[in-house]
């Protein structure tokens, strides 16, 4: 069925009683041509992609609980694309692209909004470092703009411009940038992929990949041994985890990130704000309540809960830029499970084992890249080759040197 205002007419007046599951519940067949692990949005996407760029639906989905239950719903839902370094550059203006006409392309309304997204700056040199990466981003055709401090003023009045310590100086603004609803950017691949053809399995979680003389030939699953001609992984922070099952080693540590939302107010804010002088980020949704979070807990931990140390930073950077948060309460608050890379960047490629792939180390950059992640990841898994895109994105670089350090902040991923 594809959804429309006539279907919702239609269906109004056929009293709601005809509108069709949104996707299958399959039993997991004994082989496909491809498996994907993992039924969060990277994973859903590159099944999606597969299915319609490259002409492949005999494709599994396997998730071990249900699909959207990963980092998919848990973000602060934030996309992007700008970024300073070649390498990053070209990839998150595609992902940004492909969200332009993603609701088009997918049937179903991913709520795109298109808010802008304002990095502030708070000193003479984080101006000029802004301005390098505005210029960065102009000369890929990425749209950016310098804001003085009037500029970013008129935009965000409400903020605390003369803070003795933070003083907000200007900032730097994507008006492409935005929110998109997470949820629905899950539902919304698992539907496309579905009508494709494509199955999606859940609560199969994966427990053993089948090797047979150095090629994957399957994967072990709690409903049974799946046979498949490839397979590709794209479990964020259980990647450690499921590359062991293949007797890898990844460079890629696991962190609870947390997020916040507060009570639903009024609009008063209407674009993304990120903190200049801390990492703090925030944004309004459509039930009014606001969205925010800053870093990841320092430790390693495949938990979906965070600590107060983290949950006092977030607040302590919030007050110091928006004091009038404090009159607010926090709804909510939950964790997400973070694959942080050595350098900061994720990984799009092959892997020493013939016919397994690896989606992995997105840091905080998962969500927004989703789109250009499926599309990546697709195009390697089904061609064997990676897409130049995502040609800088290679597992060997941690041994080669040719890290992509965006943020400057070396190979420690707990400063990422």
């Amino acid at each position: 069925m594809r959804y429309s205002a006539f279907a919702i007419v239609r269906e109004a007046l056929r009293g709601n009683r005809h509108w069709a599951p949104v996707w299958r519940d399959p039993e997991p067949k004994p082989s496909y041509d491809v498996v994907i692990i993992g039924g969060g949005g990277h994973g859903l996407a590159t099944a999606y992609y597969l299915a319609k760029e490259h002409g492949i639906a005999n494709v599994a989905v396997l998730e071990k609980g249900y699909l959207g239950s990963g980092n998919v719903g848990r973000n602060t839902t934030i996309v992007r694309s700008n970024y300073l370094l070649p390498g990053n550059v070209p990839f998150y203006e595609w992902s940004m692209k492909l969200w332009e006409g993603l609701e088009q392309d997918i049937n179903y309304n991913a709520m795109v909004s298109q808010r802008g997204v304002l990095n502030l700056y708070h000193s003479d040199a984080q101006r000029d470092a802004f301005a390098r990466r505005g210029n960065a981003m102009r000369l890929h055709g990425v749209d950016a703009e310098l804001l003085d401090r009037d500029e970013a003023r008129a935009m965000a009045p409400f903020l605390d411009f003369d803070n003795g310590r933070f003083p907000i100086r200007g900032g730097l603004l994507q008006r492409r940038g935005g929110t998109v609803r997470h949820d629905a950017v899950a539902w919304g691949y698992a539907r496309a992929a579905d009508r494709r053809g494509v199955d999606l399995i859940q609560n199969c979680e994966v427990t053993g990949v089948s090797i047979d003389g150095g090629r994957v030939v399957g994967v072990e699953t709690t409903r049974g041994p799946i046979r498949a001609g490839k397979v590709g992984m794209a479990v964020a922070g259980n990647s450690s985890r499921v590359a062991a099952l293949a007797g890898m080693r990844l460079p890629i540590e696991s962190h609870v990130l947390q997020a916040f939302v507060s009570e639903a107010v009024k609009p008063v804010i209407d674009t993304v704000v990120t903190f200049g002088a801390g990492h703090f980020y925030i944004s309004q949704s459509d039930k009014g309540g606001l969205v925010f979070g800053g870093d990841i807990d320092g430790y390693n931990s495949y938990a979906w809960r965070g600590n107060l140390p983290i949950v006092e930073d977030v607040m302590e950077c919030a007050m110091a830029l928006w004091p009038g948060l404090g009159r607010l309460r926090v709804l909510r608050h939950w964790g997400g499970l973070m694959d942080m890379s050595m350098d900061g960047s994720p990984v799009i490629d092959r892997t020493p084992v013939d016919g397994l792939f690896l989606n992995a180390g997105w840091c905080y950059g998962g969500f927004k890249a989703t789109p250009a992640s499926g599309w990546c990841f697709a195009h390697l898994i089904a061609r064997g080759e990676p897409h130049p895109l995502a040609a800088a994105y290679r597992l060997d670089r941690f041994a080669t040197g040719a890290m992509i350090d965006e943020k400057g902040a070396g190979a420690q991923p707990n400063l990422h």
